[in-house]
């Protein structure tokens, strides 16, 4: 349906397509970053993290929706050096023409605004690349770092999904976050750089944000 991850770059901040020769970086940086990373993992019920990873099987997992067009899976890298991903699942065209977003960063990148760039160009690639009316991302009301992401970025709180995800362990809240092509007057990027983002107001969530002490890291 689409084209293959590109390449997009502003400053120090690239997103490109993810390889099968990422595979040791990607492991190194999942073993690294387990006490940052794993509270916002994805479970199975019924069973218990390994804390093991076959990051080929999963490079290759990726690649394959790449393939039939249903997602594509971004490295994003800072200073030439692999930081973290980014992916984009559940595309859909036609009278849909929507997708979701996922995102993780290395912690000793954390703060440098690299994830919200990074999020920044390739919400901008789908939208007005590839012409998708509407592109979502959901967030545990305890990740304040993601949260910050799309708070800065302007997306729009829709709704909390309640127990939504099997993450960590059980089922877990999220709050649902997105951006339509009517809503932007400017590229994303663009209005971000530019500070013409609108302030967000917190008070619009149900429940209290960033509960979680190790999720209190700016992104």
């Amino acid at each position: 349906m689409f084209d293959s991850a590109p390449r997009l770059s502003h400053g120090p901040v690239t997103v490109r397509g993810i390889r099968m020769r990422d595979a040791k970086a990607l492991e190194a940086e999942l073993i690294a970053n387990r006490p940052w990373l794993e509270r916002w993992e994805a479970t199975l019920p019924g069973s218990r993290p390994s804390g093991r990873f076959d990051t080929k099987s999963s490079i290759r997992s990726l690649l394959e929706s790449d393939r039939e067009g249903t997602g594509l899976a971004f490295a994003i890298e800072v200073d030439g050096e692999f930081a973290g991903q980014l992916n984009v699942a559940n595309i859909s065209g036609g009278a849909l023409s929507s997708s979701t977003l996922g995102y993780w960063i290395a912690r000793r990148f954390a703060g440098r605004g690299a994830t919200t760039i990074a999020v920044a160009l390739v919400t901008d690639h789908l939208m007005l690349g590839l012409g998708l009316h509407r592109v979502e991302v959901c967030i545990r009301p305890e990740n304040l770092a993601s949260l910050r992401v799309v708070e800065k970025l302007g997306f729009r709180y829709e709704g909390c999904r309640r127990r939504y995800i099997h993450i960590d362990g059980d089922w877990r809240d999220h709050l649902c976050f997105a951006l339509v092509r009517e809503e932007l007057p400017e590229p994303v990027l663009q209005r971000f750089l530019a500070g013409r983002v609108p302030p967000f107001d917190r008070s619009v969530y149900p429940v209290e944000v960033g509960g979680d002490p190790r999720a209190d890291r700016s992104a």
